[in-house]
């Protein structure tokens, strides 16, 4: 009874710790996000990527849920040393909060007021511990008697039917507090996402996709991936939500003309539309890390040469609004290629998930040194002065697409049936683009696949081709070979520190 009476008492310190992040509009500083992203900050790159490949878009709930059990543990801890040992019980929730409240504090952009919730939590733990050790009426306690478990007044105790009430009142203003919070956050979000937005055609539109682009296989991802399905690696706990009219862009460092932009700024510009494929390196051989979506943006190496960029700088140092960096080689976008500050994906403005209001798209990079969502710095440095986020873990600064391939059709371990059998999936070599796709049964011989017709390098490209299936296990690989003639190696590595390499394969079975 005692434990359960902890773990009430965490869930209302949580509970009102949410809505006192809603109420001061910052729903970052909460203990569980603010914890959270600290233990993402400090865990060893290995632990991050295995997360990752192992729970994939569903990292996060795992991470909170983990925590969640951690709290539980901790809670039912205090709850049953609180008959005994009220002040420890107290203390050690108190702790709680501080680390919490340190924990807010030591993130990115961080202010005075982030420790505010943790306080809060703390106070409503408190409070309800002391309920839970509320004498019966007709008894006199002080407060003093309430933090003594030999008190005199507190003889007898209450009975079993007046603690379970209390402990389903704590309860009940633990969910209606936590209600409260995530629905007041949820309409202030909701209005910061830019739905309703009107953006400005493109000064430069995207030539339309060519006939054939997508060969419509059955099974076959599409061509253009929808908003809702294209793929989320990053490490924001809670996806920042900044209003378009209070966004800014700083653009400083070794410039001549430090700038900074709103967002009514970006739509005054010409705005470049491109189809551009996106690829994490996190993505394991065969992995689905990678969509395909058509971008709008101002032309990012002309903003950079407005601001007048200084000889020596070889860096641009990415901030977004969470305080997560990311380092792009300056060259790359100041070599042609179709860099953009984009705003909008797939006719739409950008989804808060993917980067509202503001990403980087850079073709041809891996994400992590490329596609910082929700940007709002660019500094111009040198690789040698400062680093990003994930090149203090060891990645490589410098992360080319690698050329791969993937079979999607057919899945894994599926049962095909005998006679000619359709293979398809896609390959891509962004910023070189994809000549060939080959395919193999069994390590025999390998046959070129068909290829869909290209819609640019930047882009990936769906192919087929067709097997004549005999009874038995087999297994299918597919290679690809990029626009400079390089065929991707059959060595299998693992995507730390530069990307994954190897054949995809998969086994099927012929009855």
């Amino acid at each position: 009874m005692a434990a359960s009476f902890g773990v009430a008492a965490a869930a209302l310190a949580l509970g009102m710790a949410e809505l006192t992040a809603a109420l001061i509009e910052r729903p970052a500083a909460g203990p569980l996000p603010a914890a959270g992203a600290v233990f993402v900050d400090l865990s060893p790159a290995w632990l991050q990527d295995f997360a990752i490949r192992t729970f994939g878009a569903q990292d996060k709930l795992v991470l909170f849920l983990g925590l969640t059990v951690v709290v539980v543990a901790g809670a039912s801890a205090i709850g049953a040393a609180a008959p005994r040992r009220p002040r420890l019980a107290i203390g050690a929730l108190v702790g709680l909060a501080a680390l919490a409240g340190a924990a807010a504090l030591s993130r990115p952009g961080s202010l005075r007021v982030d420790v505010l919730p943790a306080a809060v939590g703390a106070m409503g733990g408190t409070l309800a511990l002391l309920y839970a050790r509320r004498t019966p009426p007709g008894n006199r306690a002080t407060l003093g008697d309430l933090v003594r478990h030999d008190s005199p007044a507190l003889a007898g105790g209450a009975d079993r039917r007046a603690l379970l009430t209390r402990g389903a009142a704590m309860l009940g203003v633990a969910v209606l507090a936590g209600g409260a919070g995530r629905a007041i956050t949820s309409a202030r979000q909701g209005a910061a996402d830019g739905r309703a937005l009107v953006l400005p055609g493109p000064a430069d539109p995207a030539r339309p996709l060519p006939a054939g682009a997508d060969l419509n296989v059955p099974g076959l991802g599409p061509f253009t991936t929808p908003g809702d399905a294209f793929y989320r690696v990053d490490t924001a706990l809670v996806i920042p939500r900044v209003p378009h009219h209070e966004w800014t862009l700083r653009v400083h460092g070794m410039v001549d003309r430090p700038a900074e932009l709103t967002f009514a700024d970006l739509l005054t510009r010409p705005l470049t539309e491109r189809d551009i494929t996106l690829t994490c390196v996190s993505n394991e051989v065969g992995g689905p890390y990678a969509g395909h979506a058509r971008w709008l943006g101002i032309d990012l190496a002309t903003l950079l040469r407005e601001a007048g960029v200084q000889a020596g700088a070889d860096q641009i140092l990415s901030r977004s609004a969470d305080g997560w960096t990311a380092s792009t080689a300056l060259e790359t976008v100041l070599d042609g290629r179709d860099a953009l500050l984009a705003v909008a994906m797939n006719g739409r403005p950008l989804p808060p998930v993917h980067g509202f209001p503001a990403r980087m798209i850079v073709p041809g990079l891996y994400g992590y040194v490329s596609a910082t969502k929700w940007v709002t710095e660019l500094k111009l440095t040198r690789f040698t002065d400062e680093r990003a986020y994930w090149t203090r873990r060891g990645w490589a600064e410098q992360a080319p697409i690698k050329t791969a391939s993937r079979i999607e059709v057919p899945k894994p371990f599926a049962e095909v049936p005998a006679g000619p059998v359709t293979i398809a999936g896609t390959a891509w070599a962004q910023h070189r683009g994809i000549a060939a796709v080959e395919l193999r049964v069994d390590g025999g011989a390998w046959w070129q696949a068909g290829l869909a017709a290209s819609a640019g390098p930047d882009t990936w490209r769906q192919w087929r081709t067709t097997w004549q299936a005999t009874p038995g296990q087999h297994r299918l690989e597919v290679r690809a070979t990029d626009a400079t003639g390089h065929t991707q190696p059959a060595e299998r590595v693992p995507p730390h520190p530069d990307g994954a390499t190897g054949w995809h394969s998969v086994l099927v079975t012929v009855p």
